[in-house]
């Protein structure tokens, strides 16, 4: 028998499951799939079929955003994560976005160059990784031997960061080509751009390093190297003031990224996504720290996201503390989540076993309501 759930009063009242327009584009509500690793990429690091029919059934979502893609060999740092810098990426990549898109969704793909967070297997000719300052991240990393140290990076030279700062620009008119809907330029957890900002990972003593100015410099020119291929409204940034994910911190993260979010604002960007707390862990880190004063600062869409629940969601409408909300680990086992939420049915658990690699099991196995028997 098909179960049947009443859709509560607070869905009814509230504009969460609304339409939502991101400069324009029209959203089928304010629910977004955040950028979720599931390492099922094939060969090449290009995405197959089961990544289109994971994709297609999630395009419910107002808007997906993309796992994690890397924009270059040397930004890889993962087993079979996708690329978005070879024309056989690109097709893959574009067979996603036509049957999202057929499906009447929405999806910007988010660019990604792990920096210190790899290891000479990932790496072209098995060079070091490369960071803005040599500093060995703590933790290990899963290569075809299995888990391994990771290693100390090299520090980028100042002379190679033009050229770095050209990939994320080619990377963004490759996802052009792919079809996106737009970018998403992935700024937080630790990675390279991240690595940048903060100083406990960025102890440069150039115009990249020592200053809140220059250790946003990289953000901000990779950011206008998007914006000459891509309009402001179709690009976001994805941004961690108080995440240690991948061994990183800040020693003062309120005036770091107040700037940030100022000079994001002026560019007049479509969005800032913004991670509150622990990537995946705890809200509450223990700091100081006002997001609602940062979400004030910027004059466009803002997306929260981090463990929130459907009571969380519909109190940051509310409140209008967000203007978007993203979830994750939901969206894996639920492929309907935007009419689970909405109905206030139970939501199907999580297999931890199947997160990372594998085939169809976990990835595109998982009921949808309709499915669910009593």
């Amino acid at each position: 028998m098909t179960l049947q759930h009443p859709i509560t009063d607070a869905a009814t009242l509230t504009d969460l499951f609304q339409p939502y327009t991101l400069g324009s584009l029209t959203l089928a509500n304010r629910i977004v799939m955040a950028p979720l690793t599931r390492s099922r990429a094939l060969a090449g690091d290009v995405p197959g079929p089961l990544a289109v029919t994971y994709y297609t059934q999630r395009a419910s979502a107002g808007l997906i955003i993309s796992e994690a893609t890397q924009i270059t060999q040397q930004g890889k740092g993962y087993v079979q994560t996708p690329g978005i810098y070879s024309a056989e990426q690109i097709a893959g990549w574009r067979k996603v976005t036509d049957a999202v898109h057929a499906a009447g969704g929405k999806i910007f793909i988010q660019l990604w160059h792990v920096g210190r967070i790899s290891h000479p297997e990932f790496q072209p000719d098995g060079a070091l990784p490369v960071a803005p300052s040599a500093i060995k991240p703590e933790g290990t990393v899963y290569t075809s031997q299995g888990k391994e140290d990771m290693v100390t990076p090299r520090a980028l030279e100042l002379v190679e960061m033009p050229g770095v700062v050209a990939d994320y620009q080619r990377a963004a008119q490759n996802a052009l080509d792919a079809g996106f809907d737009g970018v998403e330029i992935h700024a937080a957890n630790g990675y390279l751009i991240d690595q940048f900002l903060r100083d406990k990972t960025n102890q440069r003593s150039d115009i990249y390093g020592g200053s809140i100015e220059n250790r946003s410099r990289f953000l901000l020119e990779v950011t206008d190297a998007v914006l000459s291929v891509w309009p402001p409204e179709r690009v976001g940034v994805r941004l961690s003031p108080l995440s240690a994910f991948n061994d990183i911190d800040d020693s003062n993260p309120a005036p770091l990224f107040s700037y940030v979010v100022d000079q994001l604002g002026a560019r007049n960007l479509g969005y800032v996504h913004m991670i509150e707390g622990n990537t995946g862990g705890p809200r509450d880190t223990g700091r100081d720290f006002d997001f609602d004063s940062l979400r004030k600062r910027f004059p466009n869409t803002w997306m929260a996201n981090n463990c929130y629940t459907r009571e969380m969601a519909l109190a940051a409408r509310a409140d209008n503390t967000a203007d978007l909300i993203a979830f994750g680990r939901p969206f894996i086992s639920n492929p309907d989540l935007v009419e689970r939420l909405r109905s206030n049915a139970p939501l199907s658990e999580l297999d931890p076993t199947t997160l990372y690699g594998g085939d169809e099991h976990g990835y595109t196995d998982y009921p949808f309501l309709n499915q669910a028997q009593d």
